[in-house]
């Protein structure tokens, strides 16, 4: 199935537990969409969020909401049923807000073009804390929730582990010299995955974050800006050339190239409720939803057994609480990083 968007879409998001699709155009609009098998997909919403772009979105509250953000450094919460703002916070950052995602049922990160990453309360509606942890912007979230880290990564070539149990920034990488830009925990929680402008992966161990433990260069000469964990050995990755491939992580390789967007780069990838379709957004203006079992077919589509897997790495974390900054790096942005936990204090409060 394929949605002409109209528009340059920069994010896409599943509702939680229903057949319902959302994307956040250029334009600053969200928008909604139904979708069943074997027939096309039918908009129930269009909002006009933003007066900027809509970069960034997430459905919260069980999906009785889509939380938004934008350049215009608003957060919105939607109602899907009405369309009506719930409420919305005009300061939310200080910069940008370049993405969101969900933490637990009543948290979700964002984080903006000046690398500061805000942890909100959905359902004490307030924002719990600020990490001033990266120069650059951050271009992508994971969260454990084993044990209660917050993974980012930035286009200053660094990884950060906030402790979300500490409110401290537990550590942060050296600098890769290569722009970072998406971000994935494999193998049981034993490894970090990051996507980085030169279409290399590299892999971290976990609690070995200065420096990447391994490399796989031989994925794609564009950027891997968009992944997808399949299972514990596998990821869906999304390229600049427009590629949508399986790889397979430790023994690395490619498994097989799943599906594409005609040389358009792909801006994100996600999952349905019940993962059945995967959904795909790129430049070429579209969302595609791709049957997932006929993506998978001839690729060793099994749950693999890791009863008998061994893994040296343990979970001592390298903790650094003073976070010296990294020698290497640039500063996009000159922007001060404004601070205003007051008009936040009440966010979300309407949605309980």
């Amino acid at each position: 199935m394929e949605i002409d968007l109209g528009k340059l879409p920069f994010d896409l998001d599943f509702h939680p537990s229903d057949n319902l699709v959302a994307a956040g155009l250029i334009t600053g609009q969200l928008l909604l969409y139904r979708y069943a098998a074997e027939s096309t997909p039918k908009r129930l919403l269009e909002v006009n969020a933003h007066t900027e772009s809509c970069r960034a979105l997430r459905f919260i509250n069980e999906g009785h909401a889509v939380v938004t953000g934008s350049p215009d450094c608003s957060i919105l919460a939607t109602d899907i049923e009405t369309g009506t703002a719930v409420v919305r916070l005009e300061n939310s950052h200080g910069a940008a807000v370049n993405r969101i995602v969900n933490l637990t049922e009543s948290t979700i990160a964002s984080g903006d073009d000046e690398g500061c990453i805000k942890v909100w309360d959905t359902r004490q509606g307030s924002c719990c804390n600020s990490f001033n942890v990266h120069e650059e912007y951050i271009s992508d979230m994971t969260f454990a929730s084993d044990s209660m880290k917050l993974v980012g990564t930035s286009g200053d070539g660094t990884l950060s582990v906030c402790n979300l149990r500490s409110n401290k920034v537990q550590t942060r990488s050296e600098f890769s010299e290569d722009e970072l830009l998406s971000v994935v925990i494999m193998k049981n929680g034993r490894k970090v995955i990051c996507g980085t402008q030169t279409g290399t992966l590299l892999l971290y161990s976990w609690g070995f974050f200065k420096d990447c433990s391994d490399r796989f260069v031989d994925l794609s000469p564009n950027s891997v800006d968009a992944l997808l964990k399949l299972d514990e050995d596998r990821v869906i990755t999304g390229s600049e050339n427009g590629i949508i491939s399986l790889v397979g992580i430790l023994p690395n390789r490619i498994v097989q190239p799943i599906a594409e967007h005609s040389e358009y780069p792909v801006e994100r990838l996600a999952f349905s409720h019940d993962k059945k379709f995967l959904g795909s957004i790129s430049h070429d203006q579209t969302l595609k939803l791709w049957d997932l079992e006929d993506l998978l077919q001839g690729s060793g589509n099994t749950i693999p057994d890791h009863s008998s897997a061994s893994d040296s790495d343990n979970d001592g974390m390298d903790v650094d609480d003073s976070i010296a900054k990294p020698s290497k790096g640039t500063k996009r942005k000159n922007a001060s990083k404004g601070q205003n936990f007051s008009s936040s204090s009440n966010f979300f409060a309407d949605l309980d």
